[in-house]
């Protein structure tokens, strides 16, 4: 006997974001039906949202292509923001001295369900 997959995963691995700003977007649509999740995500005015709404775009796509899921009862399950290698950079600064820049990356991960009819 086959087990019946029930969910799908999308992950965008070394983002050029800080994880920080892309958890205050990912809050945003955890637990939410995916259509609403997206609507939400075309009207967040932050650089983040347009990241996020590629992984839940991915997420859906691989949800449907790959396990033949109803997209109708799907919903954002999991979404979590991990903290990728860091690009250490340095600024100039007064009197010859030098001061450092983290340019932090992220990796975004968003798991999609079906929600089950009880």
């Amino acid at each position: 006997m086959t087990e019946q997959v029930t969910s799908a995963k999308a992950t965008a691995k070394t983002v050029r974001i800080a994880p920080r700003k892309a958890r205050l977007v990912i809050d945003l649509i955890r637990g939410k039906q995916v259509g609403e999740a997206i609507s939400i995500l075309k009207f967040t005015p932050n650089s983040a949202a347009e990241v996020v709404e590629k992984v839940l775009m991915s997420a859906i796509a691989n949800a449907e292509h790959n396990y033949d899921l109803d997209l109708a009862s799907l919903y954002v399950s999991e979404a979590f923001v991990d903290e990728g290698p860091t690009m250490k950079r340095f600024r100039p600064r007064a009197r010859g001295s030098a001061s450092p820049i983290n340019k932090r990356t992220s990796h975004i991960t968003i798991v999609v369900s079906e929600k089950e009819e009880a």
